[in-house]
């Protein structure tokens, strides 16, 4: 059994967005945001570390559940690059057609859009540059917030007080990523 569900996505798309692999494959845990998982599910070590980075950027409390909606309202798109996953076997509906729909949403929001800021952690986001137009949008990588790779990049990439930089050079309202 697949378990996913849908989130609608932002009314705005002038902030910043950000891409993951496929998600979490753990009972109750997807929740059709990239990295973000429901009150009461335990943390995955992605987000605790996204967390140990938004606290080390900006000082922000780590909080003590990992649901992210709060972002989503605020306009970021958080995309996986797979949407729906079988339970406990993590990248099981990979190249099953997702990656061609997920690859349409970025290469759309790209080309109607302007001055985007795409967060594009690990090799499998960084893949997606190819369908970003580059000159018109704003793009930050790195290692991906995972345990195997969190400390070779991601750690000290300040993603979060960049993003909100760029913002406020382009005359939009910054993210409040305290959740």
């Amino acid at each position: 059994s697949s378990s996913t569900r849908s989130t609608p996505p932002p009314s705005t798309a002038s902030k910043p967005s950000s891409s993951a692999r496929d998600p979490y494959h753990g009972p109750g845990q997807a929740m059709g945001l990239s990295f973000s998982v429901p009150e009461g599910i335990k943390i995955p070590s992605s987000l605790q570390n996204i967390f140990k980075e938004l606290h080390k950027d900006l000082g922000c409390t780590i909080p003590s559940h990992g649901n992210l909606e709060r972002w989503a309202v605020q306009g970021i798109l958080m995309l996986n690059t797979v949407l729906t996953v079988r339970e406990h076997q993590a990248n099981s509906h990979a190249k099953k057609g997702w990656e061609q729909f997920t690859d349409a949403v970025i290469k759309t929001v790209s080309q109607k859009k302007s001055g985007l800021v795409f967060i594009l952690w690990g090799n499998s986001a960084q893949a997606k540059i190819r369908l970003i137009d580059e000159t018109k949008h704003h793009i930050l990588k790195s290692a991906h917030p995972s345990g195997l790779s969190a400390n070779r990049g991601f750690f000290g990439c300040r993603h979060f007080s960049q993003t909100n930089q760029i913002l406020e050079r382009l005359g939009l309202s910054t993210i409040d990523w305290q959740l």
